[in-house]
């Protein structure tokens, strides 16, 4: 049996936790950033894990990682 393909662009925006929870980025911290406060770039700072609606489409993109 051949090897499954990762989704390239999602290999570099996925991370899977131990417990199996899919880790992300916050979207919106890249530019137009004068106008945001201070409190909300650091809490985009932060990295959150996918919803568990569209944890299981993730994993299916990233096979070797999950």
């Amino acid at each position: 049996m051949p090897k499954m393909k990762s989704n390239s662009g999602a290999k570099k925006r996925f991370k899977v936790t131990g417990s199996g929870k899919v880790k992300r980025k916050k979207a919106g911290k890249s530019h137009i950033l004068t106008k945001k406060t201070s409190k909300r770039k650091r809490k985009l700072g932060k990295d959150t894990t996918v919803d568990k609606t569209q944890e299981k489409n993730v994993k299916k993109m990233i096979p070797y990682k999950s």
